[in-house]
């Protein structure tokens, strides 16, 4: 608790400023493994089933392009933005994404395992079954998006808010938390890890809904 005449704060997340230079159009027939793309934009392109592992993206717009099944494990996303993109089983397992705007993406079953985001905003669209299992997330802000039994378990969250989303099903078990702002989500639904919310904050409304789980958790019964 704070002390008489203290105010307790919440630390806001470091939003991503994105300043992309003058680009060039991508006219390659591929992605390639360890490739280095700098500058570029990707737009309306097919790049399911692309193997770009390890591949390092610095100042690049990727636009309402297609990844179902595509392979960027351990790469290097900077200072980018992704725009509509939309796909099944994109791998990002073990990728850095720092300085990234991901806006309007329609994705399901994306594996984000292990990598680390900071200073990434996700702004609109609708992501399913997002996997963040073991990640890192430092200044991250979801805004105004839809996330579908999203995976945080294991996962390390600071700075991090949900801002005006819907969050179903989430699985925090294990999480660990530091300035974990939930009380902006439009929708909050815990199906496991209420006992790690230790270094979030949520509001007395969701602390209301939350009620039945912590006490479940608490080994408490309630009886009318």
């Amino acid at each position: 608790m704070a002390r008489k005449g203290q105010q307790e704060t919440v630390k806001a997340a470091r939003r991503p400023e994105v300043r992309l230079p003058e680009l060039a159009v991508w006219q390659g027939g591929g992605l390639e493994p360890d490739g280095d793309y700098d500058g570029l934009e990707f737009a309306d392109l097919d790049l399911t089933g692309q193997a770009g592992g390890g591949a390092r993206f610095m100042d690049c717009a990727v636009r309402r392009c297609a990844l179902d099944e595509a392979g960027l494990v351990k790469a290097r996303i900077l200072d980018s933005v992704l725009e509509g993109v939309r796909g099944v089983g994109t791998d990002l397992s073990g990728a850095s994404l720092r300085d990234v705007e991901l806006v309007d993406a329609r994705l399901g079953g994306v594996q984000v395992h292990g990598a680390v985001l900071e200073r990434v905003v996700v702004r609109g669209g609708k992501i399913d079954y997002l996997n963040l299992r073991q990640a890192r997330l430092r200044d991250v802000v979801f805004e105004g998006c839809v996330l579908v039994e999203p995976d945080f378990a294991g996962a390390v969250l600071e700075r991090v808010e949900f801002r005006d989303c819907a969050l179903r099903g989430v699985d925090f078990s294990g999480a660990r938390m530091t300035d974990v702002d939930l009380r902006p989500a439009a929708v909050l639904e815990i199906a496991r890890g209420v006992e790690a919310l230790a270094g979030a904050v949520i509001s007395p409304g969701q602390l209301f809904e939350l009620a039945p789980a912590l006490a479940a958790q608490l080994g408490v019964r309630v009886i009318a």
